[in-house]
């Protein structure tokens, strides 16, 4: 049975890669800002290119952040690519404060690296914990490619799944119940990303709402 994955549509991000990608491991796409068809599907996957506060002004235009968080604390699959896996944490400090959806708690920064930004390009990711979202692939890890300038500070190590590095170690694949981001391009990785993606699906397909501590997780600043 086919999974129906709604790919969030709010303006930034390669949207198009990653439907077809999602397709490609037998996922029925709907690509939509709505928030209705977005609480119908089994699946939801959001995107993103570009800065983090115009990302979650466009999601609060939409009306799109309390649906998420509602869906993310009943359990549905929920997975961001990229920004849309830096939107999952309390809050950013790219161009200024922003708060984020809240899911994970952490904050995104800028990379403390000496080396050129953004990092772009294939990169070894270690794996330090299991995930389904790693099922079938080798593990020690594997390459995916990234393209980023900031990076997740997760508050809780036990979120990390996976990290590469680049001037500094850096969580690259996180995971806390049913929410799920990855700072790389699955859709643009390979067999290897595409494999991620598959098992995502499969989670989504399941039909089974995961248990877990995921609510709002407060600020990691006072500042509003």
């Amino acid at each position: 049975m086919s999974a129906r994955v709604a790919l969030v549509d709010y303006g930034m991000g390669n949207r198009r890669s990653v439907e077809k990608a999602l397709e490609h491991v037998g996922a029925t796409v709907v690509v939509t800002g709505d928030s209705g068809a977005v609480s119908s599907s089994d699946g939801i996957v959001i995107p993103g290119v570009g800065a983090f506060p115009k990302a979650m002004a466009a999601l609060h235009e939409l009306g799109l952040v309390d649906p998420l968080r509602t869906l993310a604390r009943e359990g549905t699959p929920m997975l961001g690519i990229c920004l849309g896996m830096q939107l999952l944490f309390s809050s950013s400090e790219e161009i200024e404060f922003t708060e984020g959806l809240g899911l994970l708690p952490g904050t995104v920064t800028r990379l403390r690296t000496a080396e050129r930004l953004p990092h772009i390009g294939w990169n070894e990711v270690r794996f330090d914990r299991p995930s389904r979202l790693t099922t079938g692939l080798p593990e020690e890890g594997c390459p995916f490619y990234h393209v980023h300038s900031l990076a997740p500070r997760p508050q809780d190590s036990s979120d990390v799944v996976a990290t590469t590095e680049y001037g500094e170690r850096f969580a690259t694949i996180v995971e806390r119940a049913n929410v799920a981001g990855v700072q790389f391009h699955p859709e643009k990785s390979s067999g290897d990303g595409l494999r991620l993606l598959a098992n995502f699906v499969d989670l989504c397909a399941a039909g089974a709402a995961v248990e877990g501590d995921v609510g709002l997780a407060a600020p990691a600043s006072g500042r509003q």
